[in-house]
């Protein structure tokens, strides 16, 4: 029997299907995250330009496979890619090649020749996330602020209109949480620390250190390209 949706699916379920955002849970040292089918409803909710880039939560495989021949990326740094996605969880910067058409839904996630990606797919989600394959995300947070650590956080801070999955019953609450790390990753599978976040930061003070531990794990990200 498939276990219960978390408090708060339904409501976020019917908000993003009307076009509005919801705020979803990750699992620890994540914090909370800020989800809508369009761009323009992650920007207006957390008081961004509406131009501003969001990333695309890359949570569907076909969504991947559809974006891979626009990625300049040789095949070892394909692999590398979308272990930092799905097994590490950062946002990744991916360089895009020059004169390739682009799907559609990447077109607001574009910066400076890069895609903007975060490719969680936190098992708690997988029904929520099965009904919107095309989603962008950003933390849960107003621009300049913390983001949001529990439920009660989320609400405060977005209002009780905004729907938020509680998913405090499964994070380890006695931990810090933050925003993803951010990397960027070049075409031979350099990798360079835009933003410090959850991931970084729970290897220790040390950024180096933490992008030599994922160049170490490298090789075992080979299994995970689809």
């Amino acid at each position: 029997m498939p276990k219960p949706d978390l408090p708060g699916v339904a409501e976020a379920r019917h908000a993003l299907a009307a076009g509005r955002v919801a705020i979803v849970p990750n699992p620890t040292p994540l914090a909370y995250g800020i989800a809508a089918i369009t761009p323009h409803a992650v920007n207006a909710a957390k008081g961004r330009p509406q131009d501003q880039a969001v990333a695309v939560w890359l949570h569907d495989d076909t969504a991947w496979q559809e974006l891979v021949p626009a990625l300049n990326l040789q095949p070892a740094a394909l692999r590398t890619a979308f272990a930092l996605l799905r097994r590490e969880l950062v946002t990744l910067l991916v360089p895009l090649r020059d004169h390739t058409p682009l799907p559609a839904w990447i077109t607001p996630a574009v910066r400076e020749g890069h895609a903007l990606l975060y490719g969680g797919r936190w098992a708690p989600l997988t029904r929520l996330l099965a009904d919107f394959p095309q989603l962008y995300a950003s933390s849960a947070n107003l621009t300049g602020h913390p983001p949001a650590v529990t439920a009660a956080q989320a609400t405060a801070i977005f209002g009780m209109h905004v729907p938020v999955v509680d998913g405090d019953a499964l994070r380890d609450l006695n931990r810090p949480h933050s925003s993803t790390t951010m990397l960027r990753i070049a075409p031979d599978e350099t990798l360079t620390l835009v933003r410090h976040g959850a991931q970084d930061t729970a290897n220790g003070p040390d950024p180096a250190a933490y992008l030599k531990r994922l160049h170490t794990a490298g090789i075992s990200y080979e299994t995970d390209a689809r």
